[in-house]
């Protein structure tokens, strides 16, 4: 799904930055798409980086879009005295004729959680 945006052009982002639960993409033909964590109990989903300047998403087409996930493996330069039980990266890039930008989300849980994010279109 996420992959939809592929040829869209991204007049707005709200969010897209460290502790956000929400990031909100404003596309110019109307359609509005929101990436999130739908929270249960005993999981916390959250934006932990933004790499890249947003602004090089703004009004050009999109010409790539994917995501990437690493399930319970550390990424480089975190302690692992740091996570958690059980815990997910996952990786959204973004790229137009402008630059890339990727949206780092970490969800952590006891284990019996979802630790996903969701791309929905919401209009």
């Amino acid at each position: 799904m996420f992959e939809e945006l592929i040829g869209k052009t991204i007049t707005s982002i709200q969010g897209a930055e460290k502790g956000s639960k929400d990031v909100l993409f404003v596309c110019n033909d109307g359609g509005m798409y929101k990436m999130s964590h739908y929270q249960d109990c005993c999981e916390s989903v959250e934006v932990e980086d933004v790499c890249g300047n947003i602004d090089d998403l703004l009004n050009t087409p999109v010409v790539q879009a994917f995501e990437k996930t690493n399930d319970n493996q550390n990424p480089e330069g975190v302690p692992i005295s740091d996570l958690q039980e059980s815990f997910t990266w996952t990786f959204y890039t973004i790229t137009t004729i402008k630059g890339s930008v990727t949206i780092r989300w970490y969800g952590e849980s006891n284990g019996f959680y979802s630790e996903s994010v969701d791309f929905d279109k919401i209009n």
